[in-house]
């Protein structure tokens, strides 16, 4: 992973991204469905954009896989 893959995001920048809410994605990360994030501090936590990305793709590419679509 190069230097440029490692931008963090914090919450409300995942739940653009993804269009979950915050609460949601906290929902999922206790479901073992989404990313855990990293803690920056006791308050602060944030997600690898690049991770945040790859788990997108991996949903549409599900969704594909359950359409047959190739």
């Amino acid at each position: 992973m190069t230097k440029d893959n490692r931008k963090l995001l914090r919450i409300g920048e995942v739940s653009k991204l993804t269009t979950i809410s915050k609460s949601h994605i906290y929902t999922l990360i206790r479901q073992g469905k989404f990313l855990k994030p990293i803690k920056l501090s006791i308050q602060t936590s944030a997600w690898v954009e690049s991770e945040v990305l790859e788990w997108i793709e991996q949903r549409i590419a599900l969704r594909d896989q359950t359409m047959g679509v190739a």
